[in-house]
């Protein structure tokens, strides 16, 4: 990773995010952890983290780690106190029952696991060698809270915080109502396998301990982020934020919004998120535009691994008002993997082992997710600079390694990790993309996305996206002004007056 950190830069992205790598048994790839101040020997050394942190602010960009608050492995210290007896100081520490209730894991598994030892069940809201902490336990949440100022001590710039709705439960271990819905929706995330969740996700005190993390960072300093994992509708989302003030709020700094992982290609589509956000979370909050990550598949996937549509994304996603977060390889337009569960390392595919793969694609089944995890492509070499010629990378190589890798890309001015590299170098250039308002036009055509970033005093910019299969006149909102950029210089016309098909351009005004 610190090998790594040059090329990163030189892209333009001033933080990264990385996923646990915490000491872990490795069952869910580091999110079952074993202990929660020290690196895993596989991954390296805890002078290792501290030397990636260092070597991450040495170039001015900062680094979030990923954070477990709402299990454990089975496997930690911790646990395997709490289940040797009933009568174990550390039995209370996670959640324990004599007989089980009916919670759903999130995986769509009963959630309570039979322990023979002790003859009672443990909780997990996710995979069964994932035991949930008791949050409503005051030295369980002291213990976390150590373990992340721990990090914070040693200069690591926020967290992502995993499964975060996730963390209270009921106290009374009632029931969760029955609803007749077995899918959730963008709108009922908690509405799902016949259960509407209200016991256990998205707790009131989950809330509140928004704010209490957010005060945790801030002892040391304001500039520290959070950025929250959790799932619901908006007003939901709004209460991890917290309340606004002039220039914050003070709950989580960020929360994913995840309406872009099943994005349709449509301009109304973007049109709709962008007034949705637009008005649901004005200033000080600020919305998230994600678009992939390791749980779910490859966002270029839904396009069939069209470049020239990435790019449309990439110049959406960067032009916003709000926080990009770019899944690596995205830059590079990666394809994911097909591996079938039987090929995969993913846990949660092992209980579909038993289908063959031309039927779960007929059925539209996300089979694992290892699909979005290979390795990524530094270069066309057989290891593509991700790993040394003698050794073999835990998961294969996707297709296409001779275009979709960076070393390629970076020598062809219209590939699409160029067009990132000059879409977030024009984000930093351009005050009013980072920090301006945005208003969404009234195009007339069903195909063209329009919209203008403002700011007092300076020059706008107009975003113009073309999503349909036919050239779109865009005269009548390209006066007075330039062409800054486009994602194909060689099919859209210069002059401003059209949009070649799916394409797009910013335009900048002259100044008022």
């Amino acid at each position: 990773m610190i090998s790594k950190l040059d090329e990163i830069q030189e892209l333009g992205f001033e933080t990264i995010w990385v996923s646990p790598f915490y000491k872990s048994p490795g069952r869910d790839h580091g999110y079952d952890v074993s202990d929660y101040l020290d690196v895993d020997p596989m991954m390296g050394t805890l002078e290792d983290a501290k030397l990636l942190i260092n070597e991450v602010h040495k170039r001015k960009m900062k680094i979030l780690f990923d954070m477990v608050l709402n299990h454990t492995s089975e496997e930690h210290p911790w646990f395997k106190e709490s289940r040797s007896s009933v009568d174990n100081p550390k039995r209370d520490w996670y959640l324990w029952a004599k007989e089980k209730n009916n919670w759903i894991s999130m995986v769509g598994k009963p959630g309570w696991n039979f322990d023979p030892l002790t003859k009672e069940y443990y909780y997990t809201n996710f995979l069964f060698f994932q035991p949930d902490l008791n949050f409503n336990h005051p030295e369980v949440k002291k213990s976390m809270f150590d373990a992340m100022r721990f990090w914070l001590g040693l200069g690591v710039d926020g967290f992502r915080l995993d499964i975060f709705n996730s963390i209270f439960k009921d106290e009374s271990k009632r029931d969760n109502p029955f609803v007749f819905r077995y899918f959730p929706t963008p709108d009922n995330n908690d509405e799902v396998f016949f259960q509407k969740k209200i016991y256990t996700l998205n707790h009131p005190k989950n809330f509140e301990l928004a704010k209490e993390v957010k005060k945790l960072t801030e002892e040391f300093g304001q500039d520290r982020c959070l950025l929250g994992e959790v799932s619901g509708n908006d007003s939901v989302l709004k209460k991890f934020l917290g309340e606004p003030s002039k220039d914050a709020t003070d709950g989580l700094n960020l929360v994913f919004q995840f309406e872009l992982i099943h994005y349709v290609w449509s301009a109304s589509f973007f049109k709709d998120l962008l007034v949705k956000n637009e008005t649901v979370y004005p200033k000080p909050y600020l919305p998230t535009y994600v678009f992939g990550n390791h749980d779910q598949p490859r966002s270029i996937e839904r396009i069939n691994g069209d470049l020239e549509k990435a790019k449309i994304l990439a110049l959406f996603q960067l032009t916003a008002r709000g926080v990009p977060v770019v899944y690596y390889g995205e830059e590079i337009g990666l394809r994911g993997g097909d591996f079938s569960p039987r090929e995969s390392t993913d846990p949660l595919a092992k209980d579909l082992d038993w289908a063959p793969k031309w039927l779960l694609k007929l059925l539209d089944v996300f089979v694992t997710r290892d699909d979005a995890r290979t390795p990524m492509q530094w270069d066309s070499t057989s290891t593509s600079g991700f790993t040394s010629p003698q050794t073999k990378p835990w998961l294969p190589f996707t297709g296409e390694k001779e275009f979709r890798n960076v070393e390629y890309q970076k020598k062809n001015p219209n590939s699409i990790w160029n067009t990132y590299k000059t879409l977030i170098s024009l984000r930093k250039r351009e005050p009013v993309l980072h920090t301006g308002g945005l208003k969404v036009l009234e195009t007339g055509n069903y195909g063209l996305l329009g919209y203008i970033r403002f700011i007092p005093n300076a020059p706008e910019l107009g975003i113009f996206i073309n999503f349909s299969n036919q050239p779109i006149d865009v005269s009548k909102f390209t006066q007075n002004g330039k062409q800054v950029y486009s994602t194909n210089q060689l099919i859209v016309n210069e002059s401003g007056n059209y949009l070649s098909q799916n394409s797009g351009m910013i335009w900048k005004y002259e100044e008022k």
